[in-house]
């Protein structure tokens, strides 16, 4: 009988000690996982500007020679401010489809050739605004699409490496601080991983403009390129010592 009580006791003793050994151990291993970022605005320095124009007739060789006659005209006063890199030129979409119209008794579902009609675009971007802007008054056979602003890779670069160390450094703060809090000495960085990148172009001004809104003939373009965020993360694991 006392053999018995003995075993029970032992049992007793080492269902207690086993979440204290777990324990322990899970400290021990000391391994935190990590986050963190820093960030930056800067002035977008691209500026894209979509021209198009719109024709319609019966004939359709008559509207892609008033199209191309259209589209000739808005490259050639455009190329007059063509720089690499400062002004890029380059065609956009150029499309010629049927207009269909209902024919016969209502409700027979038919339908005739009721004409032609297509679009054409010239899409100018660059880093001279200034000039981007006033070729919008001086290219009369197309009106403005749209209107966008980017950062450009180049000036992306230039911010990258500071906010990568500013990342860095408040990662390196976060593990000596945790370390400090669990009762270690110090850290040990596992892995690591770091990025850096812009928030992507930004089409602040896409919708298409109205009638009403158009600049008129001479007239500049207005342009406030804004600012974009460029973001360093970093994460990762440390070992805590």
């Amino acid at each position: 009988m006392k053999s018995s009580i003995k075993r029970l006791r032992v049992v007793a003793i080492c269902l207690v000690a086993w979440p204290v050994i777990a324990s322990a151990q899970g400290v021990v291993q000391g391994v935190v996982g990590l986050s963190a970022s820093a960030s930056v605005e800067v002035t977008r320095d691209l500026l894209s500007i979509t021209f198009s124009t719109a024709r319609d007739g019966a004939d359709a060789n008559a509207v892609q020679a008033q199209l191309k006659q259209a589209l000739d005209a808005a490259l050639a006063e455009a190329k007059k401010i063509s720089r690499p890199g400062q002004v890029d030129v380059q065609t956009g979409a150029f499309s010629l489809f049927p207009r269909y119209a209902a024919s016969g008794s209502a409700g027979s579902g038919r339908q005739t050739l009721n004409g032609w009609q297509g679009s054409a675009e010239v899409i100018v971007e660059g880093r001279d605004m200034a000039a981007i802007g006033q070729l919008v008054g001086r290219i009369t056979t197309m009106t403005v699409a749209r209107v966008g602003y980017r950062l450009s890779r180049e000036a992306s670069q230039r911010v990258e490496a500071d906010i990568a160390a500013e990342a860095i450094a408040k990662y390196r703060a976060k593990a000596a601080e945790y370390a400090k809090q669990f009762g270690f000495a110090g850290y040990v960085i596992r892995e690591v991983n770091i990025s850096a990148d812009a928030a992507g172009p930004q089409p602040l001004q896409m919708a298409r403009m109205t009638a009403s809104a158009m600049k008129a003939p001479g007239e500049a373009l207005a342009v406030e390129p804004g600012k974009e965020t460029v973001t360093a993360s970093v994460n990762g694991t440390v070992q805590l010592k």
